[in-house]
């Protein structure tokens, strides 16, 4: 258990950072599932509105440290490559 009130400080911000990250890692997803479904409906300017929608949330949960770079290029150029094969 935390004794120090440092131990304690950084608990409580954890918890704040914790809930904030997964908050951005659901909206990430959130967008990443809108290109899916519309990928999979055959609808390529719905894809393509919402691959354009979901870069700068991906590249800006790379620059908030929640998604590592390579993984949200990764996901970003299948993505591409599934809506440019539509």
């Amino acid at each position: 258990m935390a004794n120090t009130p440092q131990a304690k400080k950084r608990i409580r911000r954890n918890e704040k950072r914790e809930t904030i990250n997964m908050n951005r890692k659901s909206r990430i997803r959130s967008f990443i599932k809108k290109v899916e479904t519309a990928v999979e409906a055959g609808d390529k300017k719905a894809a393509a509105d919402a691959l354009q929608a979901a870069q700068p949330e991906l590249y800006r949960g790379v620059a908030k440290g929640v998604v590592h770079k390579n993984t949200a290029a990764r996901k970003f150029s299948r993505l591409t490559k599934r809506v440019a094969a539509l």
